[in-house]
């Protein structure tokens, strides 16, 4: 009789992430023993892989080449910024042994790894996000192994072999970080998920889906869709200026590229002005009727647009009128939401919806419909001088940023001139299903170890906690 509690043979998938998980987590458990100051040679060998001119423009021009997807000037000023900006993030960041001492309560705080990183990039950023996560990762002592896209690869394996050619000058171990083989399947990809201790996921909902029931503890992001009001206080000039810098950058790959704006009526046909300055052209209802056919077809964004500039939009559309062939963007008024409305949802690609709002409560209604169709739980803008405005987006507004006055695809991801964490990864919370809601950084690759000491007894009286409420109550 045969054997029915023996087990299947593990799958070739299994096998050959095993064998990459194995090598890994040897080499983990040296980096694990490094003293603060190898981590961060580590991780500035991992960030100049990437940041040195000559490199980075490779890499730009291969992520351009290989997936079709935005500008290469764009990619290397993203590979730049992104890179210097985590670097300064972390300088003097303590990412191993003691964290913190509180004397008062008995506990000390000590930084540890999480092991082994499961990292699955997407296609639009193929050298900035993995070697955001690598960065972050390494920081800490962890191990990581990438899953790129399959358009993605070729940049993602010409940023470890950059990454090698540091760790050999370093003396690091280079299976620290790896990449599962070409051609990437999906198998390989849910087997690295489960094999791994943490995964971090960037890009489609249906990768994010599946690391969050891979089984494996997991960082996923929600869905972009980012709307901006411009309300009736706002500089119009510099809000249409920074709109425009951030909807075309990278040729709106960006997750946090504005995809709607919302105009009060006192000020929209002056800012539509200040858009058009810019760069921008609204379309007529027939030219609208267009475009959406070409971009919408079967009622889905399609994948000849995603990430093109407008004059290639224009020519898969049949759109040959040279104000709209030769604009940086194209703009069309919108009062609908949800698929019969299909400008409301993300459009990664130079197009943008024009809402018209009477006031600022409508403005709000519009923002949360737009929200309620795509985009919860991501980020929203706001171009304003008055403060109970950006206040009651930030106290009312299912988000997890609210960015002020800035470019929003340079600004939602940390910038210069602001004080969020610089990363490709932000979380959406529980409005957008995701288990975090910070902008993704170093320290979500750090697990923190408790040693808890005996202190004097802090127990109350009942009366100290229920006394107030017993006596509002006459309990």
């Amino acid at each position: 009789m045969p054997d029915t509690h023996s087990q299947a043979a593990p799958s070739p998938a299994a096998q050959a992430v095993a064998a990459l998980v194995q090598r890994a987590r040897a080499a983990q458990a040296i980096a694990a023993r490094y003293s603060q100051a190898q981590l961060d040679e580590l991780a500035t060998a991992a960030g100049w892989a990437i940041m040195e001119p000559a490199r980075n423009r490779t890499l730009a021009e291969l992520a351009v080449r290989d997936t079709g997807l935005g500008s290469v000037e764009d990619k290397i000023n993203k590979n730049h910024r992104k890179t210097l900006g985590l670097m300064r993030d972390i300088k003097g960041a303590i990412s191993t042994g003691v964290l913190n001492e509180i004397p008062e309560l008995g506990l000390t705080e000590i930084a540890r790894p999480v092991g082994v990183v499961a990292a699955v990039v997407p296609s639009t950023n193929p050298g900035a996000t993995p070697a955001n996560n690598i960065i972050n990762a390494l920081k800490c002592g962890n191990a990581v192994i990438l899953s790129p896209s399959p358009k993605g690869y070729s940049t993602s394996a010409k940023l470890i072999e950059y990454i090698y050619a540091e760790f050999e000058r370093i003396g690091a171990p280079k299976d620290l970080v790896q990449t599962l083989p070409h051609p990437v399947t999906k198998e390989l990809s849910q087997e690295l998920m489960k094999q791994c201790d943490l995964v971090v996921v960037t890009g489609s909902q249906a990768n994010v889906r599946a690391g969050y029931s891979s089984g494996t503890p997991a960082l996923g992001v929600g869905a972009g869709n980012v709307a901006v009001i411009v309300d009736d206080s706002a500089d119009l000039d510099d809000a249409a200026q920074k709109i425009m810098r951030s909807k075309i950058f990278d040729h709106a790959t960006s997750c946090s590229s504005e995809n709607s704006v919302i105009i009060h009526a006192a000020v929209y046909d002056a800012m539509i002005a200040a858009l058009t300055r810019a760069g921008g052209v609204l379309l007529d209802a027939p030219a609208k009727a267009t475009l959406q056919a070409a971009m919408f077809p079967g009622g889905k964004l399609s994948a000849a647009i995603t990430a093109q500039p407008v004059k290639h939009i224009c020519a898969i559309a049949g759109l040959t009128a040279p104000a709209l062939v030769n604009a940086k963007c194209l703009m069309v008024e919108e009062s609908g939401f949800g698929k019969s409305a299909p400008f409301s949802g993300e459009k990664l690609s130079p197009v943008m919806a024009i809402y018209r709002a009477r006031d600022f409560d409508h403005a709000f209604d519009i923002l949360k419909s737009i929200y309620a169709w795509q985009g919860n739980g991501h980020s929203c803008g706001i171009h304003t001088k008055n403060n109970e405005h950006i206040q009651r987006l930030g106290m009312e507004m299912t988000v997890c940023r609210v960015i002020v006055n800035q470019a929003h695809a340079i600004a939602n991801g940390g910038n210069f001139d602001n004080g969020l964490p610089f990363s490709l990864t932000m979380g959406c919370g529980t409005w957008g299903r995701n288990s975090f809601s910070e902008n993704l950084n170093y320290r979500h690759f750090m697990n923190t170890t408790r040693i808890v000491r005996v202190i004097p007894p802090r127990e109350p009286s009942v009366d100290e906690i229920f006394g107030d409420y017993r006596k509002k109550h006459g309990l």
